[in-house]
């Protein structure tokens, strides 16, 4: 397939309204396209989805390793004729360094794709060229090809002809694409963009101009190995019921993936709207999400009696952030109004008005996973951590119920999440 990374100069230039634009405009001309997103984003690949039709994974080198990124570009996209991927922040941030792991360029170098810069031209003309030269010359260095620019912010045709003049002046990486200054912006909120059904779609087609043949042309064959399945399934023939709704939406399509492909079917039910664990459920996963946003109907949810009963019975029970805060007495809101929740741990999540948590975290077995969120909790006293994790979040644990801020990625390289759903007695 024929691929390239959408990169940033900075977080905030234009990256996801540019990615999404191109989706776009991609789908509009008929060109069967899938998109990823670098790092551990869960919201702008549910944008992506919106616009394409299909899943859109995540690769992360630091979280997920070289080799996964490369299986897991292979495996979605070996038969799709193009795979767009969406950077994070600019394009040599990264955990630690000047494009290290982690990072949109490292990502470029482990697959072996272009990079095509995602620059705000905004109140910018011949200072293009500078911009451009620094980041290409260190991408250079860090063995990754940019292959164009895609602007953001541009006044008029007039001023993209002095963008694309500057460029070529100085024998620079060409003007792919631009888009003209415009109100259709994607409205956020405290963990990130709003979800896509909350609102329409943005129609970005008059407001993109695109040379085609120029932006066909900056994609380049990438050929990536495709995953073994194991040779044998940890989780066969059991059931695990997955918490899916507006409360519980942060799930990476790749442990979906990874349950099936170990044997395990999933099924579905909501706490928002009221549901019961399903009966036939082996054990229950409890993915991250916004129930600060549903507390009211969380407050009354008809799911906790079964959890309660779950948990007591000894099922296999794995709650992340927001799934972890429905486990708690109660959890307050920004307004600082009480909502009773479950009640299997003693602890109260408490809303805050800036970030309480970032950053890849890391289990004592290796698994690694990612921590994202404005709420603390308080009143866990005496409670057994459940994960030796490397700083931030230790857990909660009870019978064989854990409890942690941290969204886990699954992968094949550790028997701990198999053993998480119950794969071992």
């Amino acid at each position: 397939m024929k691929t390239a990374l959408l990169a940033g100069t900075h977080s905030g230039c234009g990256k996801t309204t540019l990615t999404l634009a191109l989706l776009q405009y991609f789908r509009q001309h008929r060109h069967d396209i899938i998109s990823f997103k670098t790092g551990p984003d869960f919201l702008d690949p549910l944008w992506h989805q919106a616009i394409t039709g299909k899943p859109s994974y995540n690769l992360d080198t630091r979280m997920m390793g070289a080799d996964a990124c490369r299986m897991q570009l292979g495996q979605q996209a070996e038969r799709t004729e193009f795979a767009l991927i969406e950077g994070v922040m600019g394009l040599f941030d990264s955990y630690a360094g000047v494009g290290g792991e982690g990072s949109s360029l490292d990502l470029a170098r482990v697959v072996g794709c272009p990079v095509i810069l995602a620059v705000d031209a905004g109140g910018m003309s011949g200072t293009i060229a500078a911009v451009v030269m620094g980041f290409k010359q260190l991408a250079e260095q860090g063995h990754v090809r940019l292959a164009g620019i895609v602007a953001n912010r541009v006044g008029s045709e007039h001023h993209a002809e002095l963008l694309r003049a500057a460029l070529k002046a100085y024998d620079l990486p060409p003007l792919l694409a631009w888009m003209q200054r415009s109100d259709k912006v994607l409205t956020e909120r405290h963990l990130g963009l709003k979800m896509p059904e909350e609102g329409d779609i943005p129609d970005y087609s008059s407001a993109l101009h695109v040379d085609r043949e120029a932006l066909l042309s900056a994609f380049t064959e990438v050929a990536c190995t495709a995953p073994v399945p194991p040779s044998e399934p940890r989780l066969a023939g059991k059931t695990i019921a997955i918490a899916r709704d507006r409360a519980c939406c942060f799930i990476y399509p790749a442990n979906l993936d990874w349950l099936r492909r170990h044997g395990a079917k999933a099924v579905f039910f909501s706490p928002v709207a009221g549901e019961p664990v399903p009966r036939d459920a082996d054990a229950v996963w409890l993915p991250g999400g916004y129930p600060e946003l549903h507390a009211e109907p969380l407050s009354r949810s008809g799911s906790w009696d079964s959890l309660r009963a779950g948990a007591e019975a000894g099922m296999p029970i794995l709650a992340e952030c927001g799934g972890a805060m429905l486990l708690g007495k109660a959890l307050v809101d920004q307004d600082g109004r009480h909502w009773p929740m479950a009640g299997i741990f003693p602890y109260v999540s408490i809303m805050q008005p800036r970030l309480a948590a970032l950053g890849l975290r890391e289990e004592a077995s290796g698994v690694k996973g990612h921590e994202f969120h404005y709420s603390t909790r308080e009143q866990d006293e005496g409670l057994t951590p459940a994960f030796a994790v490397l700083k931030g979040d230790k857990g909660a644990r009870y019978r064989n119920v854990r409890a942690s801020y941290v969204h886990w990625y699954f992968s094949d390289e550790h028997d701990r999440v198999a053993g998480w759903f119950g794969a071992y007695p």
